[in-house]
């Protein structure tokens, strides 16, 4: 896949940032080819990859939090019969294998990367230690967070909300499919509308698809700004951190 050369040079986009610091949240269907159905897809895997790798190098700090839908559903499967705690415990599990297959990508890019997983198994992936993971972040490594909170019930929305605010991250950005929030399904809808901003309230009270209520009401406490925008257009990523305005950003104020 070709570069996007447009925008700044990263010599003149190196000291421009908006955004120093972010945690991106990967569902677990970004790993797949949707027409391939279950399963992580390496080919995917590694244009993500691409496009983390072309940022990282200008100098932004990344974390991720990744999930793991595309192997597990742990609240589908509970209403099929399976405990609810043990469905999440198994889709933790998937989080980790999304995590290595991305650490494996990345580091074919030259990218140093550490997988912290909120469930030991040391012979994998480190332990979630918030220190560790901000002294990674400091030395330009890539930290990927798997194994959500380590908690049944809560979903890797809400995991990513409480790793973003544990770093410091300067926003959340959550990686979707479609270029924003919509007020309707765009795939369903042609005539559906984009937002450009939305305040967390909005999101609430309207419903809005952006994350999970838990997740919302933990960045609006803490005033950390969500942005919703397009990871699968090659460059999107590398042009909001210039500061373009790409995507929804949800924050206090519209």
């Amino acid at each position: 896949m070709p570069r996007d050369t447009t925008g700044p040079t990263e010599s003149e986009a190196r000291g421009r940032f908006e955004l120093n610091r972010v945690l991106i949240k990967l569902s677990g269907e970004a790993f797949m080819d949707g027409s391939k159905g279950f399963g992580i897809d390496i080919d995917v895997v590694h244009a993500i990859a691409e496009d983390l790798a072309e940022v990282q190098a200008m100098g932004m700090q990344l974390a991720l939090v990744v999930g793991g839908g595309n192997i597990w559903r742990g609240g589908q499967e509970s209403m099929k019969g399976i405990d609810r705690a043990t469905a999440d415990y198994m889709g933790m599990l998937a989080t980790v294998m999304n995590a290595l297959a991305l650490q494996d990508a990345l580091e074919k890019q030259g990218v140093f990367t550490r997988v912290q997983s909120a469930i030991t198994m040391q012979e994998i992936a480190e332990p979630h230690i918030r220190r560790r993971a901000l002294r990674h972040l400091e030395k330009d490594r890539v930290v990927i967070f798997a194994g959500g909170t380590g908690n049944p019930y809560f979903s890797t929305d809400t995991a990513a909300a409480l790793r973003a605010l544990e770093i410091r991250a300067d926003a959340l950005v959550k990686a979707t499919k479609v270029d924003g929030v919509y007020d309707s399904d765009p795939v369903k809808n042609p005539d559906a509308s984009m937002f450009k901003r939305l305040s967390y309230l909005e999101v609430l009270n309207r419903e809005l698809e952006v994350m999970d209520a838990t997740a919302i009401s933990l960045c609006m406490d803490n005033s950390l700004p969500i942005i919703v925008f397009n990871l699968f257009k090659h460059g999107n990523l590398k042009r909001l951190c210039w500061g373009e305005e790409i995507g929804t950003v949800v924050s206090s104020e519209k």
